[in-house]
């Protein structure tokens, strides 16, 4: 099975649609987890529309990162899903991980009424997705 960790600034949003993505997608080729350098609460807009995919995230907690470092996990990839500044502070793991940079914008920035920022949700919930089919078809190919 190949392990993945996602990661992001608080693993409100990104990483945890990636992570959920990835684990009903991959089946049992794949084990995803998620976390985050500041852990928040989880961003509302976005379980709403996980949910709409039929993905129930709603009782995901965020995680550190640091954490999973600590207790010595180990990852095939790494995978960063926020921007390069913030990838570039991510912390080296044990074994012999793949880190990959995937830049999606951060949910909690959109601005607007609630529809105006779901709609924005929606297409990069969608983004996340495709990106992870991608990946799940070929992740042996990836070059590094």
């Amino acid at each position: 099975m190949v392990k993945v960790l996602f990661i992001c600034v608080h693993n409100s949003a990104r990483s945890q649609m990636a992570e959920a993505f990835l684990n009903q997608i991959g089946g049992d080729r794949f084990y995803a987890e998620s976390a985050g350098f500041e852990p928040g609460a989880l961003n509302p807009l976005v379980v709403e529309a996980m949910a709409e995919t039929g993905i129930d995230i709603s009782m995901k907690q965020s995680k550190e990162i640091f954490d999973l470092y600590r207790q010595g996990r180990s990852y095939n990839y790494v995978i960063s899903v926020c921007d390069e500044a913030h990838a570039e502070k991510c912390p080296i793991f044990p074994g012999l991980s793949k880190r990959l940079v995937w830049s999606f914008e951060d949910p909690s920035s959109f601005t607007g009424s609630k529809e105006e920022q779901m709609e924005k949700v929606r297409i990069l919930r969608d983004k996340i997705k495709s990106e992870i089919e991608n990946f799940n078809k070929n992740y042996e190919e990836i070059e590094f």
